[in-house]
């Protein structure tokens, strides 16, 4: 008989991990809280304008396509991915700019431009070194029990890949300019956290974008959870959107079944649980069934950054906007000491636009979809919003007047999301993006498990547990996860 497995939460984590089961035979079944599949990777229709709310920025193409080509099927055959060559316009207060791009040769011609120290073919050299240690003894990997934690091999590989450092130091070691810096520093927010504090090992990321690549794809980066909803369904898997689960229910130390908000109870043999950890576990299980996991230690562990977002469609085409641009603060540190030491908006962000329509003009007719980001403080404890939306929004709209791009004049549709809506669309712990921040070395690296200690079949996948957040990784640990209950059954 096959064995039957519930899946809490469709994010990308969810989905992949629903494939993979399905693929091999099991009786999968997925409850989704929100009406559509691919958690963050959420499609945003204004009039005529269509965004992706989720990540905008794709890298490891190879990761996305590995979940359904191990079912036989091509990944061409569902959605086409669009390499894009000089991927970020990073633009400076004193009004110059410069693009990063996977091309040595455009890299190396900025570079020598603005940065003539830099040391750019080594620093090339060593981010391949720290992603390919991460890529065999970290990505693939689930952790079971704390023994698994302490393999010689994984210990020798920790110890090589500068957990010690931080990423600012180690940007620091290849370059001068401090615009260049800040360029690259960024990266720390792709994990929610500061480049000031961050280990060295993340600098790993810069490996997936200057080298490996960035991808869009088209018809919007959703059209990845809309091919895992088709393969999955393919497969046998029941998918059910709008359909929240208020609790796992558990017997003798065991997860055996869930009980739908609307009463109705599932048996399974195992459980995934996609949603944030750090929100859903206290939620769904009784604390005395998970003594390991308190409610006091879950409300101790730091959450990483949020966002503040403003999706505008715009009747105007704006020569200076590539597909990815990022508007710099004149004091970058300065902005992180707000974001994580005082724990408040800063009051000169670093915005980040995303406009699709550069690459792909039919997403916004006429005009631009533009997906504008602030880094933001995870809500407080009592989950009160520190900022008035409509004041921050008016904020950003003028800040980026400073750089020339004058937006408000040309808006046309217009919708504004706070960490409050993010936690409440998404059931983030207090809005944060990517569960627990990496700022300290213990979060970084020794993030929850992907299953339960206290709990028996009942396992964690996404972005709050290992390997971390960005959507790549959390769809690998959804396969991750689904091996480890393949391996059970063997």
């Amino acid at each position: 008989m096959k064995k039957k497995v519930l899946i809490i939460g469709g994010g990308l984590a969810g989905l992949s991990a629903a494939i993979t089961l399905a693929n091999k035979g099991f009786q999968v079944e997925l409850f989704e809280k929100n009406k559509h599949l691919g958690g963050k990777l959420m499609p945003v229709a204004l009039g005529d304008y269509t965004f992706d709310f989720g990540p905008n920025t794709i890298t490891m193409p190879e990761v996305f396509r590995k979940v359904i080509e191990q079912t036989g099927e091509k990944a061409e055959d569902y959605f086409r991915m669009i390499k894009l060559e000089h991927h970020t316009r990073n633009v400076f207060s004193d009004g110059t700019s410069f693009d990063l791009s996977s091309s040595r040769e455009y890299m190396l011609q900025q570079l020598n431009h603005i940065d003539s120290s830099h040391k750019y073919d080594n620093f090339l050299k060593e981010i391949t070194r720290l992603y390919k240690l991460s890529a065999k003894h970290f990505l693939p990997k689930t952790f079971h029990s704390w023994q698994d934690y302490l393999s010689p091999s994984l210990g020798a590989a920790l110890m090589q890949v500068r957990p010690l450092q931080s990423l600012d130091s180690f940007f620091r070691q290849y370059f001068a300019h401090p615009h260049v810096l800040q360029a690259f520093n960024r990266y720390s927010t792709y994990i929610g956290s500061s480049p000031y504090k961050t280990p060295a090992t993340f600098a790993m990321i810069a490996y997936l974008e200057m080298i490996g690549g960035v991808y869009y794809v088209e018809g919007g980066n959703v059209k990845i959870a809309e091919a895992y909803t088709k393969v999955a369904q393919k497969l046998g898997a029941r998918l059910y959107a709008d359909a929240p689960v208020q609790k796992i229910i558990v017997k003798n130390k065991k997860a055996i079944g869930i009980e739908l908000e609307d009463g109705e109870k599932i048996q399974g043999d195992y459980i995934i649980m996609n949603a944030d950890l750090l929100k859903a576990y206290p939620e769904l299980v009784s604390e005395s069934d998970r003594p390991s996991f308190s409610d006091s230690k879950a409300a101790g562990l730091t959450p990483s950054t949020s966002a503040f977002v403003v999706l505008a469609g715009v009747n105007k085409r704006f020569s200076e906007l590539r597909h990815h641009n990022v508007y710099f603060s004149t004091n970058y540190q300065q902005e992180f000491i707000d974001l994580f030491q005082h724990k408040q908006y800063s009051s000169e962000p670093t915005i980040y636009i995303s406009n699709s329509s550069y690459t792909e003009p039919g997403r916004a007719p006429g005009g631009s979809n533009l997906f504008i980001l602030a880094n933001a403080p995870a809500l407080p404890a009592d989950g009160n919003l520190q900022v008035n939306p409509e004041m921050y929004k008016e904020l950003i709209y003028q800040k980026l007047s400073t750089f020339g791009l004058s937006l408000k004049e040309n808006i046309v549709e217009e919708k504004v999301y706070t960490p409050s809506d993010i936690a409440s669309q998404f059931g983030a712990y207090r809005g944060a993006l990517y569960g627990l921040s990496s700022n300290r070395k213990r979060d970084a690296f020794l993030r929850p498990k992907n299953a339960s200690k206290d709990i028996a079949n009942l396992f964690f996948a996404g972005g709050s547990t290992h390997p971390g957040g960005g959507s790549p990784i959390v769809t690998l640990s959804g396969m991750n996860t689904a091996n480890l209950i393949m391996n059970a059954e063997k």
